[in-house]
């Protein structure tokens, strides 16, 4: 029987029955997670003894803030970004601590550039051990040896890549732990850290392939970083000026044309000195471009009797062909050729080293097999790198490469290292030959000034350094960004001589 109380107000046991109903089936609200007070001086504190800690000099794993030193280095800290420096944490200087931004750290103190660290050589090697997935590898190499030259234009270093053993600074993208003491923390974070020059791990350079890479505004600009990441990798601290590149929060610029900030210049110029005088001539007016077609006459043949030196610092300096050798430049003229080793020149008669060739038209040099080919009329050499001395079997007729028995010389070879081609030039035409299979890609011959915008319609020599192919059209010379198939500047041959 139910009680009397009970059943004068049945409709209130259905009402509480049916909310404890609802309460079991409803699922658990979720709570939004907002950052705290104490989450934000758990962070600070973290930020702070990653950059604004001394690195302990027996173990540069170490580093540490003490509760006492919170505040201090939280000045530091603000000092540093142009902030109020009260020591008191604020949204502010929170929000300037969660700015993506380079892993080396914001003191003087930091041991890396203990004693002003510099190179002490004129030509650094780096070469690139793991690439990121987010460009191709032609687009890294390219936009490296595009930071690199950078600081080779204001100051008299060279940098060179090589692709197989130890270089001076070695180049990897990987994220989080990659082999060092301080493993990358995901995207948006530390975006990039280097070493300052030294022996063994001196100048090495990490990016993070957490972060998006790209060459534009979006994601993270990798000409940027890479630019400032070898600033420290040359011994560069970073810096209080926000519109230096070493400044140590990334920010994005427009890098069409772009060249080191003042203060980046003068910092580095105040390790090394300046590039003086500019071996970058101005560029005479661009004649109108040649008529293509197969009717164009042969070039004359150069007389090998006449020496070039007295043409070494003419304006008018027309290259027969040119080449890197094992870090060196080659430039053939008139059965000679200068030798460019960093900045000392050399004239050489061609026979006196190989005396099977009297002059060189063409000459191209593949790394990889540490060979080089010299061209002459309708044959080539094969020459080992390392030893200058020609491999057995050789010369060749050119026709072996797949060239028509009509071409009765090659005007101009170069190897991209990027594409594993030979791209072999001859009047208005080119063809592609692919080293790995030794034969001749199909689809070619094609017209130079259809797919090479800018250079002409003839390639006298060519040759690649920098990461660039620099071609050469009489006496005018293209600096050309293959990746993006445009000429970034005109110069003159007799530039690279020595003359002013």
């Amino acid at each position: 029987m139910v009680p009397s109380t009970m059943a004068s107000t049945p409709a209130c046991w259905l009402v509480l029955l049916a909310w404890l109903t609802l309460c079991r089936a409803a699922p658990t609200p979720v709570t939004q997670v907002l950052p705290s007070p104490v989450q934000d001086e758990a962070f600070a504190e973290e930020y702070l003894s990653q950059f604004y800690a001394d690195v302990g000099i027996t173990n540069s794993s170490f580093r540490s803030i003490t509760l006492t030193s919170f505040n201090e280095s939280l000045q530091d800290m603000q000092a540093f970004f142009g902030l109020e420096a009260t020591g008191v944490l604020n949204n502010e200087t929170v929000e300037a601590m969660k700015a993506p931004r380079c892993g080396v750290s914001d003191i003087s103190k930091y041991g890396h550039f203990a004693g002003r660290p510099k190179w002490g050589k004129r030509l650094i090697t780096y070469r690139i051990t793991r690439y990121t997935r987010d460009l191709s590898q032609s687009l890294v190499d390219s936009t490296i040896a595009h930071a690199f030259k950078l600081y080779s234009d204001v100051i008299p270093l060279d940098f060179q890549q090589i692709y197989r053993g130890n270089a001076d600074i070695m180049i990897l993208f990987k994220g989080g732990y990659h082999g060092d003491f301080y493993p990358f923390d995901g995207p948006n974070g530390v975006l990039a850290h280097a070493n300052s020059p030294g022996i063994a791990e001196g100048g090495d350079t990490h990016f993070d392939d957490d972060e998006m890479w790209t060459l534009t505004q979006r994601g993270v600009n990798l000409l940027l970083v890479a630019a400032h990441e070898f600033g420290h990798a040359l011994g560069l601290d970073h810096s209080r000026t926000r519109s230096a590149l070493m400044f140590p929060t990334y920010r994005y610029v427009n890098t069409n044309g772009y060249k080191l900030p003042d203060d980046d210049r003068r910092g580095v110029q105040a390790l090394y000195g300046s590039r003086t005088p500019n071996p970058k001539p101005n560029p005479p007016p661009v004649p109108e471009p040649e008529p293509e077609g197969p009717t164009e006459e042969p070039e004359p043949m150069p007389d090998p009797a006449i020496n070039p030196s007295g043409e070494k610092c003419s304006r008018s300096l027309v290259f027969d062909a040119a080449c890197s050798i094992r870090g060196d430049l080659f430039f053939f003229k008139s059965g000679y050729y200068w030798r460019r080793r960093q900045r000392d020149i050399v004239l050489t008669k061609v026979s006196s080293k190989w005396p099977q060739i009297n002059h060189v038209d063409a000459a191209c040099s593949v790394p990889h097999k540490d060979f080089v080919y010299l061209f002459e009329d309708q044959r080539y050499w094969g020459i080992k790198a390392y030893t200058k001395k020609i491999i057995p079997g050789y010369p060749k007729p050119i026709t072996g490469l797949g060239l028509p028995s009509s071409v009765s010389k090659v005007d101009a070879a170069v190897y991209v290292a990027t594409t594993g081609k030979t791209l072999i030039f001859a009047k208005s035409q080119y063809w592609s030959y692919d080293e790995s299979r030794n034969q001749m890609d199909p689809g070619y011959p094609r017209y130079i000034s259809q797919d090479f915008p800018g250079i002409g319609s003839k390639v006298d020599a060519a040759f690649t350094n920098y990461g660039y192919i620099y071609f050469s059209n009489g006496p005018r010379q293209m600096e050309y960004l293959l990746a993006y198939k445009r000429v970034t500047r005109t110069l003159l041959n007799y530039g690279w001589l020595n003359c002013y």
